[in-house]
């Protein structure tokens, strides 16, 4: 076995056990782009040498999306179907796990009306919103991989040749997934432990308030009374513990949702759904979205913000130190799941019930009485540099440094 598919072996059985961290007899549905079939066949052998039941694989084809948004009827874009979004549902509720492999292609709707992505996201955003609750509320475990393409590795290595881009990509996931470490399995359990350490500290603290400064941002965060860092992996309701995102990087929790003041300032590209966003700002007045700018795609982010009321307010505050591995390899990956996790961020949308006390059993109305955001949409945008600076207010008023310079200074 080469050099190559023997990592690509180690990486299936990381995502297998532990990102979603297959159970005896459970089900798996796994959605993965047609491009990296290869791959996708290794983690169906590995969930099943762990014990899976039955695993489902969901193909997706890019040129097939492309083909409905170039010649579907109008009203095709208004659609999506209830089966597919209650096949979802019983997924979780039967107590299944999802593995989406997931790299949507930077350049996917070059040249597509915006306002049929705008609607076609609206619609399945619409039809999903039991399952995402279920995502949200950590009903049932779930992860998101990353596999290279070439339309992504193209964007990403646009340096390299054209027959050394595939390669580029693999060996740059690898790394940042720890799969170049003698064990993988065991490099990622030292991680999470790392972040488990990290997140408890900044528990203790029990923050009021985080102050950002960097070059066009200046933004106070109000953090609600009994919030809760997460980072790492998390338990799902049947008490398996699962790493959500792979790779990650971040300690994130729930910000207050009318306690957002300022203006903070973009510092990596967004890709938007296959919609490119660049050089982008918000300003906020007690929580709220009162003003935005984009040098590059501003309609598509007017159209996140129009998707309703909780798209105008965050859901999620993240910390990551800009010295990262991620970060380290000094490219924009033009993939949220990626360029989060090399970069301090935040989430405009729907919060995280439990990066609260209790939340998982609040109601919507309940949640928002904490102070908790309600939504449809969850989008992260990138914040973080080797310029800014966070300090935090603790409970008594006094401030003190928690990044310097993009990287930790407390903790």
């Amino acid at each position: 076995m080469d050099t190559l598919n023997l990592s690509l072996e180690k990486y299936a059985e990381l995502v297998v056990r532990i990102g979603v961290n297959i159970q005896p007899g459970q089900v798996l549905l796994i959605e993965s782009p047609l491009e990296v079939a290869d791959f996708t066949r290794k983690v169906v052998k590995k969930a099943y040498e762990a014990g899976a039941k039955y695993v489902q694989v969901q193909w997706d084809d890019e040129e097939v999306t492309r083909l409905r948004f170039t010649h579907a009827p109008e009203e095709s874009f208004d659609y999506y179907p209830e089966w597919t979004a209650g096949m979802m549902e019983q997924l979780a509720e039967s107590g299944g796990a999802l593995l989406n492999i997931k790299v949507p292609d930077p350049e996917l709707y070059k040249g597509i009306p915006s306002d049929r992505v705008t609607r076609a996201t609206r619609a399945a955003s619409t039809a999903r919103q039991k399952f995402q609750g279920y995502v949200r509320n950590k009903k049932f475990s779930w992860c998101l991989v990353k596999a290279p393409t070439r339309a992504w590795a193209a964007k990403v290595f646009a340096d390299l040749p054209e027959s050394e881009q595939v390669s580029a990509m693999w060996e740059a996931l690898l790394h940042m997934n720890r799969v170049d470490q003698e064990n993988p399995v065991e490099a990622w359990k030292e991680h999470i432990r790392t972040l488990t350490e990290v997140k408890t500290k900044l528990n203790a603290k029990k923050y009021k308030k985080l102050h950002y400064r960097a070059p066009g941002t200046n933004l106070s965060i109000e953090l609600p009374e009994g919030h809760v860092w997460h980072g790492g992996g998390t338990t799902d309701d049947s008490g398996v513990y699962f790493v959500a995102n792979m790779p990650t990087e971040e300690v994130y929790t729930m910000p207050s949702r009318l306690g957002v003041n300022g203006t903070v300032t973009s510092t990596k590209p967004l890709n938007l759904n296959g919609r490119l966003v660049d050089r982008f700002s918000f300003t906020f007045e007690n929580g709220r979205i009162t003003d935005y700018q984009a040098e590059v795609g501003r309609e598509y982010l007017q159209a996140l913000l129009e998707t309703d009321e909780g798209a105008l307010y965050l859901g999620e505050v993240a910390l990551v130190p800009h010295d990262s591995p991620i970060s380290n390899t000094k490219r924009v990956f033009y993939n949220t799941g990626i360029d989060e996790n090399a970069s301090c961020h935040l989430a405009i949308g729907s919060a995280y019930p439990f990066t609260i006390e209790g939340g998982t059993k609040l109601t919507k109305e309940e949640l928002l009485e904490r102070g908790a955001n309600i939504s449809m949409t969850h989008v992260d945008f990138m914040i973080g540099s080797s310029e800014l600076d966070i300090d935090g207010e603790l409970p008594d008023g006094t401030i003190e440094p928690v990044f310097r310079s993009g990287n930790w200074a407390t903790l």
